[in-house]
């Protein structure tokens, strides 16, 4: 009978330890912060975050997780920035009365580096759902001016 109440005890106890390890160890603290700026879009410190943590314990899988997870959203964002600053220059070209030979082969170098860019992106089950579709987005569009420029 005793045996019943032991092992459920000492199973209890173990969690509770292995609780506690994970809210006092400072490797575990900052994967857990990195995670909450992760989950609100700062992927910046995200990324931060759980290099300092993985840093201070390379066992610690949650910020190795977030660290890599922030990396690939990093590179989502910045394929989206480069591709609303483009679009600004292409659209200061594109209200010109005429188009030149240069800017149109201006036009068709920036549709090419962001068609080229967007097929090295990697999205992974945790990247943002909305990140991925507005790269996507960019690039169907820059597709579609990169077959307008080579007409």
């Amino acid at each position: 009978m005793k045996a019943k109440i032991l092992f459920p005890l000492i199973a209890f106890a173990l969690i509770v330890v292995m609780f506690l390890y994970f809210l006092i160890n400072p490797s575990y603290e900052k994967s857990l912060e990195a995670k909450y700026y992760f989950e609100i879009g700062n992927y910046e410190k995200a990324y931060t975050l759980a290099n300092e943590a993985f840093s201070m314990d390379i066992y610690n899988r949650m910020a190795s997780t977030i660290m890599a997870q922030s990396k690939t959203s990093l590179k989502y964002q910045k394929y989206i920035n480069n591709a609303k600053k483009y679009l600004r220059e292409i659209n200061e070209i594109a209200s010109q009365d005429t188009i030149s030979d240069a800017d149109r082969a201006k036009i068709k170098m920036m549709s090419e580096i962001m068609v080229d860019s967007y097929t090295k992106l990697a999205p992974s089950v945790i990247t943002n759902k909305a990140l991925v579709e507005e790269a996507a987005n960019y690039y169907k569009n820059f597709e579609q001016l990169l077959e307008k420029v080579n007409r």
